[in-house]
This record gives C-alpha cells, sequence and structure tokens, in this order.
C-alpha cells in the first residue's frame, strides 16, 4: 500500500500499453468465488478513494488554490468516514460481535488497518499542506501568520478583537474533583491546558479546557502588513485558535499557564432510530440529531507538539487507544480553510471557470416544457448542461393552469431551494403536490426537516417514505390535462433535486412523456403514500422489490452468453458480495467487463482464472463523479439503463431505488458513444484499480493526445465540432475490449 511519500505527482507517462494490473498469485483450480482472498475490505477501498482525492492535492498540473480544494475534502471526507464508518465497527468491537466481512477481517483487525492508513494519509496531506500549498500561497500574497511573525501592529490589533469579539464568548473549564471533564461537542476545537496557582506554585497543575468558539469565523484577517521578508501581503489571516491561545491567560487571573495546546474531537455520528417504534419519526429523528453532539467519541486529533501527559489525560478522558490518536502539523478541520480558495483576483489559481449549458432541446423559451418533452425523450448530462430545465420543469408545472398535480421525492436539496419553492406554490395555485421528503438523509437531516415543515404549512402533502427504508429514488411527475386526455410527464435522474451540487456532481437525467414510464411513475409514488404492493413495472426496476434479482439476472446473461458478453457500468460504489460474484462467474465465462467505480470497490480485477476479464478504473477530478449508468450486450440488445442506486447490499435491500431504460436511439447511442466513449479514453484524470488495492495512473506515449475526460464533456456541451475527434465509435462494437490508454495521436 502507498504512503504519502510515494504517491505520483505528476501527470508524466508511465507506461504506453494499458495500465499494468498486479496479479494475485493464482489459485489452484477451481477457486470458489465466495474464497475471501477475491474480496477487498469496504473502510480500506474507501481510504484508497480518499487517497486519490489527495493525489489531486498533490498534483502540480493541478492549480495550486484546486489543490487547496481536494486537501480541504480529504479533511471533510475523513470527518463522515470517522464519524458513521469507523463508529460503527467500534460499536461492533464494544459489542463482541465476531462476524467478518466478505473479505474475512474481523472488526479488531479493520480497526488496526485504518489506523495505519489515515496515519499515513495524514501525514502526506499536511506534508503537502506545509511544505508546498503554504508557502504558494504566500508567494501569491496570502499569508496564515504565525505568532512568531506578528508585529507590534498586529499584536495590538489582536488585543482589541479579542477583547471586543472573542473574551465575552469563551468559558473556561477547569477539571478537578467538583468539575468532571466538560461534554464537547462532536467536531469542536478546543485547547487543553495547563494552570498553576500563582499563589501555591508547589501544588500539581490543573488541567483546564478552553472551547474554541463555532459562532466566530475561523479564519481572523489581519490589517495589511508585510511577512517576515519585507514582502507585502494581500491577505493576512490568523487561525482562531491561536488567537485565544495568545491571550488565554487572561481567562486564567492569578495563574499562569504553562502549557496550550488545541485538539480536536470527533463523535459517532449516525443516527440510531428504531423507525417501528417511533410513533412521530420527525420528533425522534430530531432528538436523535441532538444525540449526535453527544455520541462516544471515535477520533482525537492533536497538535504536533502537544505533549504525552496532555495526550494521556485526553485519552483517558474520552476512552480512546492509541491508535485513535492522530497528530497533525497544521490546522484542524482544513475546510475553514475554504474562503481563501474563493478569494477574488486569483482566476489564474483555479479551473477554468465552466457556465452548464442549457441543452438545445430547451433554448427556445417561447416552447413549453411538456411540448418539448411530448415530442420525445430529453436527455440532461449535469453539470455540462444546465439542471435549470429540472428547475423550470417544476416550476412550469407549478403555474401551468392545465396541471393537476406534482409528485417529487426529495433525497437532498439546497438551501433556498427554488425547486420546493416552486411546489410551495403549485399548492398555493391549488395543486395536488405531493413531496417524499427523506428524512434519514445522512448529515441532511436537518435541512430536510425544515423543508417539510415549510412544505406543510404551505399545503404540500409531505411524506416520510417506508419504514425501514430510505427513499434514494430521484423522480418528479406531473400530471396535466390536455385536449387528447390526462397526460404525464416523468423526470429520472441519477442525482439528487439540488441545484448547488447539479453544478459540481456529474449526473445524467431523463425526462419522458412516454405512456409505460408515467404509469409506472405513478405506481412509485402510490406505493410510497399508500403503502401499497405495486402491480408489475412496464419500464421502472425498483429496490427492494425485484432490482437485486434484476441486476444479478443481467449478469448471469453476460455469462451465458461467454466471449459475446460485456459490460460496461458506472457507478459510486461496489461492495455487495452477491453482485461481485456474479460478475466473477461472468468473467470466468469469458464475458469483458468494465467498470468505472468512483469510490469503494471490494472487487479485485485482474485475478487469474477469476477476474482476468475485469477491469476496473476511477476518475477524480474537478467534478465529483456521481453517474449510475449500466450497459449491457447479451444477445446483441445492447441495453442502457441509468438510475439512482449503486451495487451495494443498501441500495438493493434496504432503499427505495429505480433504474430505467433509455429505450430512444439517439439517446441510447449519446450514452455509448460520446459519454462511456470518452471516459474510456481517459488518460490524464483516471486510475486503474490494482489486484493489490492500489490503483496506477495511465502512461501515454509521446506525442499521443491527452485525453481528459471532464474536459471533453465540457467542450462538447459548448458544441466544440473538434471535441468528439479521437473517439473511435466504431471499435466499440468490433473491439469492445480494446486498451483505454491508446488515443489517436492530435493533429
Amino acid at each position: 500500500m502507498r504512503d504519502g511519500a510515494e504517491m505520483s505527482q505528476d501527470n508524466t507517462p508511465r507506461d504506453p500499453q494499458p495500465a499494468t494490473v498486479t496479479s494475485l498469485p493464482a489459485p489452484e483450480p477451481p477457486v470458489s468465488l465466495s474464497d475471501l482472498r477475491l474480496y477487498r475490505n469496504r473502510e480500506l477501498s474507501w481510504l484508497e478513494f480518499n487517497q486519490r482525492v489527495l493525489d489531486e492535492a498533490c498534483d502540480p498540473t493541478v492549480p495550486m488554490l484546486e489543490r487547496l480544494k481536494f486537501l480541504c475534502i480529504v479533511s471533510s471526507n475523513l470527518d463522515e468516514f470517522f464519524m458513521v464508518r469507523v463508529a460503527g465497527i467500534k460499536q461492533q468491537q464494544t459489542g463482541g460481535v465476531q462476524d467478518r466481512a466478505p473479505d474475512g477481517l474481523s472488526p479488531v483487525e479493520v480497526l488496526h488497518d485504518v489506523s495505519r492508513r489515515v496515519h499515513e494519509m495524514i501525514g502526506a496531506q499536511y506534508r503537502v499542506l506545509s511544505g508546498d500549498i503554504i508557502p504558494k500561497l504566500r508567494e501569491l500574497g496570502v499569508q496564515l501568520v504565525h505568532r512568531s511573525e506578528l508585529s507590534d501592529q498586529d499584536r495590538a490589533f489582536l488585543m482589541r478583537f479579542f477583547r471586543a469579539e472573542v473574551f465575552p464568548v469563551l468559558t473556561p473549564l477547569v477539571v478537578d474533583q467538583g468539575h468532571p471533564f466538560p461534554r464537547l461537542g462532536n467536531r469542536s476545537l478546543n485547547l487543553a491546558l495547563f494552570v498553576s496557582d500563582n499563589e501555591f506554585p508547589n501544588e500539581d497543575p490543573v488541567f483546564a479546557v478552553v472551547q474554541v468558539p463555532s459562532v466566530l469565523p475561523r479564519l481572523v484577517e489581519l490589517p495589511h502588513g508585510t511577512d517576515g521578508a519585507g514582502v507585502t501581503m494581500k491577505k493576512r489571516y490568523m487561525l482562531l485558535e491561536d488567537v485565544v491561545a495568545l491571550h488565554v491567560d487572561q481567562l486564567f487571573a492569578g495563574n499562569t499557564v504553562i502549557a496550550c495546546h488545541a485538539f480536536r474531537i470527533t463523535r459517532n455520528g449516525d443516527l440510531s432510530i428504531d423507525e417501528e417504534e417511533a410513533a412521530d419519526l420527525l420528533k425522534t429523528i430530531q432528538k436523535e440529531l441532538r444525540r449526535r453532539e453527544r455520541g462516544s467519541a471515535v477520533r482525537l486529533e492533536v497538535a504536533q507538539e502537544m505533549p504525552p501527559n496532555i495526550v494521556d489525560t485526553l485519552k483517558q478522558a474520552f476512552r480512546l487507544d492509541a491508535d485513535d490518536v492522530y497528530r497533525t502539523d497544521g490546522p484542524f478541520h482544513l475546510p475553514d480553510l475554504m474562503p481563501i480558495y474563493g478569494l477574488e483576483g486569483f482566476d489564474a489559481q483555479h479551473d477554468e471557470p465552466h457556465v452548464p449549458v442549457v441543452a438545445t432541446a430547451f433554448r427556445d423559451e417561447t416552447v413549453s416544457v411538456f411540448d418539448v418533452i411530448k415530442k420525445g425523450d430529453v436527455l440532461l448530462h449535469h453539470p455540462y448542461e444546465s439542471f435549470q430545465s429540472v428547475i423550470d420543469f417544476i416550476e412550469e408545472a407549478a403555474d401551468d393552469p392545465h396541471v393537476l398535480a406534482i409528485k417529487q421525492t426529495l433525497y437532498r436539496t439546497s438551501p433556498d431551494s427554488p425547486i420546493v419553492r416552486a411546489l410551495m406554490r403549485g399548492a398555493d395555485n391549488g395543486k395536488q403536490v405531493t413531496a417524499l421528503v427523506e428524512l434519514k438523509a445522512r448529515f441532511d437531516e436537518s435541512s430536510n426537516i425544515r423543508w417539510a415543515a415549510q412544505l406543510e404549512e404551505s399545503g404540500v402533502h409531505v411524506v416520510y417514505g417506508l419504514v425501514g427504508l430510505k427513499t434514494h429514488a430521484k423522480i418528479a411527475l406531473v400530471v396535466r390535462r390536455e385536449p387528447a386526455g390526462i397526460m404525464r410527464y416523468v423526470h429520472l435522474s441519477t442525482g439528487n433535486y439540488n441545484p448547488k451540487t447539479a453544478n459540481l456532481y456529474t449526473d445524467v437525467s431523463l425526462f419522458t412523456a412516454r405512456q409505460e414510464f408515467g404509469e409506472d411513475a405513478s405506481n412509485v409514488f402510490n406505493m410510497l403514500t399508500g403503502y401499497c404492493e405495486p402491480p408489475a413495472f412496464h419500464k421502472l426496476i425498483v429496490a427492494p422489490l425485484q432490482m437485486r434479482r434484476w441486476v444479478i439476472g443481467k449478469i448471469a446473461a453476460e455469462e451465458q452468453a461467454g466471449s459475446k458478453g460485456r459490460i460496461f457500468a458506472q457507478m459510486n460504489s461496489l461492495v455487495d458480495a452477491k453482485v461481485i460474484e456474479a460478475l466473477y462467474a461472468a468473467s470466468r465465462a469469458g464475458a469483458k467487463i468494465e467498470l468505472f467505480v468512483r469510490g469503494i470497490c471490494c472487487l479485485k480485477p485482474g485475478v487469474p482464472g477469476v477476474s482476468e476479464n475485469i477491469r476496473v478504473f476511477s476518475v477524480v477530478d474537478r467534478f465529483l463523479e456521481h453517474r449510475r449508468m449500466f450497459n449491457f450486450e447479451a444477445g446483441g440488445k445492447n441495453e442502457v439503463y441509468l438510475g439512482s442506486a449503486d451495487w451495494m447490499e443498501r441500495n438493493l435491500n434496504r432503499r427505495v431505488e429505480v433504474l430505467y431504460p433509455v429505450d430512444d436511439p439517439t439517446l441510447k447511442a449519446r450514452i455509448l458513444d460520446e459519454i462511456f466513449q470518452t471516459m474510456r479514453l481517459d488518460n490524464v484524470k483516471s486510475r486503474e484499480l490494482s489486484a493489490d488495492g492500489t490503483y496506477v495512473r495511465p502512461v501515454v506515449a509521446e506525442g499521443d493526445h491527452l485525453w481528459r475526460s471532464q474536459k471533453k464533456f465540457v467542450d462538447i456541451a459548448r458544441g466544440n465540432k473538434d471535441a468528439l475527434q479521437g473517439i473511435p465509435l466504431s471499435d466499440r462494437r468490433s473491439n469492445p475490449f480494446q486498451p483505454i490508454y491508446k488515443v489517436t495521436p492530435s493533429v
């Protein structure tokens, strides 16, 4: 497994051939497809995804402020990982759970491996921050000021700021026989101190805690000035915890602060809800959200220079082991540095701005959205094509006097959501409006509760889904009275109804007025709101009803096709053991399988006699890869499906998910020949998974064209006629398993 010192630091070519796949030693045939050696641990696989994010921060060809952004994402990802995944494994360990995952590791073994890998990752993360990013920021005139660099004028300014803005908010918390260790909030930033009483200098110093107030900005802007070398800086910042530490003695008058060091605590952040016992789900979740702040500790981050005796005091207070302590040589919680990312005047340090383009079908603003969809299905590719067309669909439905009903699922949405406002306006206009708000969308529970309350106050019929199941499907239905009768218009998507993330995540969505889709959409909503057993679906594949059986059946059909079988799929995660076993069986039969899995992948490609016909790739770039797309070729049907579900046990068994076919030949060709092929040719931001769990960057021969798929998609959306040059469309069918990295040289 790689550590930070061994990571690739650039995009220089590595191999003129497809990325070398490291194979496991060939087991004695026949190997069982449920053999533990064939499965990768999901936690360790997720950490390798976060490593790929970190790789972008380490890549000198990435604009500098984008590298800072990737460093922040690494920290944010780790927070959620510890609050959910590590917390869950610790609960298994505490409960004496001995069950092993398909990879065979016990909870104790997983926690040990996670700790080792995260320590490596954090070391690499802070080396690039302090050794590369911060110095480059200073070259640009942006300085993070250390206490040793303060001038007399700076100190006078900070004294005034502290007395006026910070001191009134602080509360010193002494720990002694009369004062137990304080209950510090989840992800709170604190100072640990030892304080000596000036009147009794021979007595042992007292331990104390000062919580750094989260209600104040983390970055304190200093007046214009120069750095230590006399160079004038455009922006100068000091971390709030350093400002507090500089003046913390004022909280302990008559005492001497003999040690002061920062630390941060992470707690179990997952909700524990028994929905069958919850008489009021909304109130139960609100109660659990308050409990989240008081969950058991799972991680302790401490300053690099913190003395062992303070670390031991904190470990004991939070009941943590040595493996749970992470020393950091720099600021905790790097996302608080994102205001620097957003500074004006540094365009050259960012990716080229991209404004999503309105899809051709919707460019005539004089034509009704419904008339466009009635003419034929419309496919949108976000964020390259604008999400505004989806907003227009709901807004026009809210105002159209011929619309009778609007029904929509809301898993995650944005603050001040135009879609939510449109639903409320539709209810005000007398339409039957139904919104399924998923209260259990992790870390969006509070915002969804607020939206649910506002929707209900506006007359929208709000439902919270099915007991024991999250509703993860992305579907909207508009029922409209027209001269020919009732028409149903449907929007289906791989992504959320969130205008903000629609500019950051890659997704595809489909508009259709086909009757079978409309009937299926009605059945889905009737199932969600009426708890009725739906009739057979015409087009939609719905979890948890039949999706697992359907997915494994489709893979089995490719197995039956042998060497003529082919699967091309993109998803966020591949975890489900039964699905992986089916893929292994198809590979063993000769089917060619190409998978683009952004995050967790528990499948091991390249194992002789098992998965030598499977290749797995991952793209990490400026936009988060979020599509779920599936192509099956058995029997020459060449079917394409889109949807909301990854191939994970939770998606197939414990969520309401929807997959749907792309029937229109033009749209199907666009997905196969434009989207899939452009992804396959990426030799800049794509990595290939090896059997040992590491990811290998592609190598480009001298003279070959550098092909960055997300950049190509931007060019395609903007109408650049040369953007598709080099895509070997005919080769996709004649040689479906051609080397992905051999690209037509640029002319």
